[in-house]
């Protein structure tokens, strides 16, 4: 009897880590640019947190909006391809067999064993077979839309919250640079927990995560200054 030996792929976590990084990315960025262009441009602290809560709030919502529509249509695409699928194996089942046995011939099979393969991978589940090696579709990766939108709104207000309460804490002749550096650092642990999270390298992501929400708040601050300047 072969001995089972479990193993935990980091894979798995694709749905929703993708969703949760994406989401406190544009929290921080977002929010501490916005905050960052107001007080810039003259406003007061004060404004400037209205400003940040109000970008909170409809940041959070088109988040959840937009993973939802856009994790929708693929879930949509691979319900379509399912169903395209199951009608070829009922009109032809020969030619899909056949098909199967090329794909595993171009992986490497000879021809009588990839035969034999296809034969018994569709005698036990034809439809899973065919998604799994034509069209690369598994549970690990399926479209999951209310996981995307919930995950995204709710990891996109938790770095919001972030340059918020750095609003709120920082001394007043002191809070562009405190914001600013604080929200760098919080991106900077973002990249390293996300980089941890799927098993990969640290150093880039961090790195990458950084130098991207440095130019957006430099940026914003740029032109929150000539605006306020100009009016």
């Amino acid at each position: 009897m072969v001995k089972k030996h479990h193993e935990t792929h980091l894979i798995e976590r694709i749905g929703w880590l993708r969703a949760a990084v994406l989401g406190a990315n544009d929290g921080i960025i977002s929010t501490a640019s916005l905050i960052l262009g107001v007080i810039s441009a003259g406003s007061p602290a004060r404004q400037a947190l209205v400003a940040g809560v109000a970008g909170l709030v409809a940041g959070a919502m088109a988040m959840a909006a937009g993973e939802y529509v856009s994790v929708s249509s693929q879930a949509d695409t691979e319900i379509a391809d399912r169903a395209r699928e199951k009608r070829e194996l009922e009109v032809s089942p020969a030619s899909e067999t056949e098909e199967l046995v090329q794909i595993y011939v171009e992986r490497g099979l000879d021809i009588e064993l990839a035969r034999n393969v296809a034969r018994q991978l569709m005698e036990k589940d034809a439809l899973g077979a065919h998604l799994r090696d034509e069209l690369g579709m598994s549970s690990h990766t399926e479209a999951r839309p209310i996981q995307a939108a919930l995950t995204s709104a709710l990891t996109f207000s938790g770095g919001a919250a972030a340059p918020l309460l750095l609003t709120l804490a920082a001394p007043k002749p002191f809070l562009l640079p405190i914001l600013a550096v604080g929200s760098l650092l919080c991106l900077s642990v973002l990249g390293m927990i996300g980089a941890r999270i799927g098993g990969a390298a640290i150093l880039r992501p961090t790195l990458r995560v950084t130098f991207w929400g440095a130019l957006a708040m430099a940026t914003t601050t740029v032109i929150g200054a000539l605006f306020g300047t100009a009016v």
